[in-house]
């Protein structure tokens, strides 16, 4: 019976040394309550580190048991590696650099090699426990390695990855030195998730600019498999803070309040210490307001609560310094015998309290100055029964790409801030309610458990498209079925790519012209009254014509632009402009003088930039900025931009091989099709054919939409040669 494995760098519980001895209680996290549903059910386990060092054996042994009961594994870390792989490269390296606070990283190569090892502990902890048919779902940033160690254990494997922090541009992750092996971590998996599109789009970059792998719509093309990448914002439990809201305990909690604050409105803040949040930032804009708009001193409290977090880390003490000063230095200056402004807390607190803060809150301050999702906006929105009260959100939020209702500022600004929550203040209460009815129908909506199951529903899909295409080895077997198909057709079509196909490929494409024995091959092919023979190819139609046009053959050229029926003249597909032609040519000049061995191939209807002869390593890069730039360039516009092998080219959209492969089905008829090409705009034609035709993919890498593949242009001949 087939199971879900979740992997995390923390269990969903946690445990505690006591003076009566190790005790075990939950986390209060997202993350732990949407996947409840599924780690506790059939068979399914969850893997992590139950958050303390646990070195006597006796111990271990306990820890395991109890946690066995409750579907969880334990991984225990080492006093070493918990400084170094946790402590070290996960919160001193990755989290600055993917929070844009690069001026904090740590680049030490003790922490990378502890990362390196408890990813493989971890990998190890996970196929103790995984079947061949099992799902891994991976989990944050402290496990990027992982994947990519589990599916070279095991190559078939479902594997999922979710990325719960931001992720940053190609500009600073490029500053770390092991950036490569993080991506090609990342990529072991077969749905890599973000919170947003903007995360995903980073990532994209960073694959393309540091790896040279392409993606086209959210799919990356690895040398074995296609990794999908997606955004999933992640949501909350929706009902389990509403109702705790709701709850008689949180009504006479607020009563207890609104005593102590008399008749103040309530600014509310609540984050976990750390430097991304923002927290001195809001400091700064309350006393602000409190300067441009002295009416509401005496009539307006900032409640702050800040969890302690890393503490003892240098950073984090002197973010706690700053954040103790602004408070004292805020109450001292503005403070009555009857007013305190900030309300400040240093601890954690209770759910219930948390949602009687947010019941009775007018204004909810989220403005981290860069966040992954951030769930305390809705958190906050889940909270609020009578619809009243205004979230200022900050736009470096991934929340802020959903909750455009909230006041949305960016968190660098303090007057804009300060403005925010003047405006928040004074807005009317029909707005009020108008903007958190529509925040709530889309947090209720997407809430956590949408989200799981979201997430895995595409991981299930993006692994069924793996296997759909995946080809079969065209053996000595399929071959003669093949043959004897081909032997009892009375009407044969047959679709043949030229370059890598019939041809192989040349440093200088204009020198790959047929040699006799292709000649001889495709003009005995075409002696035959029951064969239709037609060449599909990218190149010119003046060139195929002056290799091939002697022949008997029908030729599709320049990808589907130019038509011709053997003993005919050309003609073309549609009507098509080559006005913008002279503007893409500037650009693509640009990269041939910055790549040596690159050249432009110039075609009636298209552009092509190609790099055989350049210096792979510095290809790779051109390649990757050229791809990016035309395809900005080309966006609403009805021109595409693809990428072959060794080869960029832009032409008008909507005329493909695939298309023009349509029209010669349509008026021939055929009883067997043969179609046979090496790149991706062969995709096209095989995507054209019927179930039954028979699709062969050349090269080493069998994905593709072809029922079948090959290795060579040697093997190509030899099955045509078979037709004789």
């Amino acid at each position: 019976m087939t199971r879900t494995i979740i992997v995390s760098n923390r269990l969903p519980t946690k445990v505690l040394r006591t003076e009566e001895g190790l005790t075990f209680q939950p986390s209060e996290g997202g993350l732990a309550t949407g996947l409840g549903s599924i780690y506790r059910a059939d068979n399914n386990v969850w893997v992590g580190w139950p958050g303390l060092f646990v070195e006597d054996v006796a111990e271990q042994e306990f820890v395991t048991e109890q946690l066995r009961t409750d579907s969880m594994a334990p991984v225990f870390l080492t006093e070493t590696e918990i400084r170094d792989y946790y402590e070290g490269f996960s919160n001193e390296t990755l989290w600055p650099t993917f929070h844009y606070f690069p001026q904090y990283t740590v680049y030490d190569d003790t922490f990378w090699a502890a990362y390196v090892a408890v990813n493989e502990k971890f990998c190890r902890a996970v196929l103790e426990l995984a079947g061949p048919d099992d799902t891994i779902w991976v989990h944050d940033y402290q496990l990027l390695l992982l994947p990519q160690m589990l599916r070279q254990a095991r190559p078939q494997a479902t594997i999922g990855f979710f990325l719960h922090i931001p992720f940053p541009s190609y500009e600073l992750l490029r500053a770390l030195p092991w950036r490569a092996e993080l991506l090609q971590g990342m990529l072991g998996a077969d749905l890599i998730g973000f919170h947003t599109f903007g995360y995903m789009r980073h990532f994209l970059s960073s694959v393309s600019q540091l790896l040279g792998l392409s993606s086209q719509n959210g799919r990356i093309e690895t040398a074995t498999r296609t990794v999908l990448v997606d955004a999933f914002p992640m949501g909350i439990d929706y009902e389990r803070y509403a109702q705790a809201a709701a709850s008689e305990e949180a009504r006479q909690h607020e009563q207890e309040y609104r005593q102590a604050l008399q008749d103040a409105r309530v600014i509310l803040s609540i984050d976990r210490l750390d430097y991304s949040k923002g927290i001195a930032q809001r400091l700064r804009a309350f006393e602000l307001l409190l300067t441009r708009y002295p009416e509401w001193r005496g009539q307006v409290c900032l409640i702050m609560v800040v969890v302690p977090s890393r503490d003892q880390v240098p950073q984090y003490q002197s973010l706690k310094e700053e954040i103790d000063e602004l408070v004292g230095r805020i109450n001292a200056q503005y403070r009555t015998i009857s007013w305190n402004p900030i309300q400040y807390f240093y601890r954690s607190l209770p759910l219930h309290e948390l949602a009687t803060l947010y019941r009775m809150a007018d204004v909810a301050l989220v403005t981290p100055m860069r966040d992954g999702m951030n769930l305390v906006a809705k958190e906050f929105i889940a909270s609020k029964a009578d619809q009243r009260g205004v979230l200022i959100l900050s736009e470096r939020a991934g929340a802020a790409r959903e909750l455009s209702d909230a006041l949305i500022i960016n968190p660098t600004d303090m007057g804009q801030l300060a403005e925010a929550m003047h405006e928040a203040l004074v807005m009317p209460e029909e707005e009020q309610v108008q903007r958190m009815r529509m925040m709530q129908a889309l947090v209720r909506q997407y809430d956590v458990f949408a989200w799981t199951d979201l997430f895995m529903n595409q991981l299930t899909q993006s692994k069924s498209q793996q296997f759909t295409l995946s080809t079969t080895l065209l053996d000595a077997k399929i071959s003669q079925e093949l043959v004897q198909a081909y032997e009892q057709a009375s009407q044969r079509l047959l679709l043949l790519d030229y370059d890598g196909t019939l041809a192989p490929f040349h440093r200088d494409p204009k020198r790959a012209q047929p040699d006799q024995e292709l000649r001889l091959l495709l003009r005995a092919l075409t002696d035959i009254p029951q064969n239709r023979v037609v060449l599909i190819s990218g190149r010119d139609r003046e060139t195929l014509a002056a290799w091939l046009g002697h022949l008997p053959l029908d030729i599709i050229a320049e990808h589907g632009v130019w038509l011709r029926t053997a003993g005919q003249d050309w003609t073309m597909f549609q009507d098509l402009k080559a006005d913008w032609k002279d503007s893409m040519r500037a650009v693509l000049e640009l990269y041939v003088n910055r790549t040596a061995g690159a050249f432009i191939e110039e075609k009636d209807y298209s552009l092509a930039w190609h790099y055989r002869r350049a210096d792979p390593g510095l290809a790779a890069i051109r390649t990757r900025e050229l791809m990016s730039h035309l395809t900005f360039l080309a966006a609403n516009t009805d021109l595409q931009v693809m990428e072959g092998n060794k080869v960029v080219e832009i032409k008008n959209a909507g005329i493909h091989k695939g298309t023009a492969a349509a029209r010669w089905l349509s008026t021939y008829q055929p009883d067997f099709i043969l179609a046979i090409g090496d790149d991706r705009t062969d995709e096209d034609t095989f995507g054209a054919m019927p179930p039954e035709a028979y699709t062969v993919k050349v090269g080493i890498m069998p994905r593709s939409l072809a029922r079948f593949h090959v290795t060579s242009v040697t093997e190509v001949r030899n099955l045509l040669r078979s037709l004789l």
